[in-house]
């Protein structure tokens, strides 16, 4: 079995997951409940509210512009994850379309607690559709101008949506209700937070800059006590110009505490910069 072939058969079910979570939170906390979202999908549920077109076919026939137009910045590879997924999207759509007809699923609607349909719209949504990215695929829509946005200036993909969204719903205001935009900004705020912590990974870790002259005797201990690798950079001090060493290492947050009371024992006046670290590769960690 060839490396890409292993894969995809890794991802793509992993997409087809996160496009069924997506799908079920439109059906089940947007659409019932007069919410909006954003991007392609949005101008859908516009459509679905004003002419009751079903979501499965509008936001597949939407997509196909901006499928040529991704073809030629994202490249064959990418696209086809995007179509991929919108065909995924759709046919889960259609399923849940299916299901609450029949009766099977009921949706949750609410005349008086919008903001509990908000908050866990946003949630499901933003965990749908963080699984897709993560996992190279896209929604189509405002996904892949997001995912060109990402790849040409390194912006967040979760910002670029929430921008896109705004936009978007607020054009909306000429059909919903004011009160349900609202609502609907908070789903779409919370979606997007949601979509940045799985896209960077849920188990965030801290970084460890110490400045000190006694950076062998700290890489040694903190190597035998903690078991974490550690890297030595030569510095010098441009004041004092004392030559110092930069003691670099990555720990969990439960090993903070420790990692300080370390330090401390070996040298009190060491300077220590600590910044967060939303994803971690390698031995002790995780690996992909």
């Amino acid at each position: 079995m060839t490396t890409r072939l292993s894969t995809l058969l890794r991802t793509l079910p992993l997409v087809m997951f996160g496009t069924a979570v997506y799908a079920f939170g439109l059906h089940y906390f947007i659409i019932p409940n007069q919410l909006m979202e954003g991007g392609v999908t949005g101008i859908a549920i516009l459509l679905n509210y004003a002419l009751g077109w079903p979501l499965s076919i509008s936001t597949l026939v939407l997509n196909i512009p901006l499928f040529i137009v991704g073809w030629r910045i994202l490249g064959r590879s990418q696209i086809g994850y995007s179509i991929f997924g919108t065909v995924s999207l759709s046919v889960f759509l259609a399923l849940m379309e299916k299901l609450i007809h029949l009766g099977w699923i009921v949706p949750f609607r609410t005349s008086n607690d919008y903001i509990l349909a908000a908050l866990y719209a946003g949630v499901t949504l933003g965990f749908g559709l963080g699984i897709v990215f993560r996992f190279g695929g896209t929604t189509g829509g405002a996904d892949i101008v997001a995912r060109i946005a990402s790849k040409m200036k390194g912006w967040s993909m979760g910002q670029v949506i929430l921008t896109l969204d705004v936009i978007i719903i607020g054009v909306s205001l000429i059909y919903i209700p004011k009160e349900k935009v609202l609502y609907t900004l908070v789903a779409v705020f919370i979606a997007s937070k949601m979509i940045d912590f799985i896209q960077e990974g849920a188990y965030a870790a801290k970084a460890f800059s110490i400045f000190t002259e006694n950076g062998e005797r700290l890489a040694t201990l903190i190597t035998q006590e903690m078991e974490r690798g550690v890297t030595l950079f030569p510095a010098r001090g441009a004041y004092s110009g004392k030559q110092k060493e930069v003691v670099y290492c990555v720990v969990s947050r439960q090993e903070i505490r420790r990692m300080k009371t370390i330090i401390r024992s070996i040298d009190p006046l060491a300077f220590i910069v600590i910044t967060d670290v939303h994803d971690v590769l390698g031995e002790g960690f995780k690996e992909e």
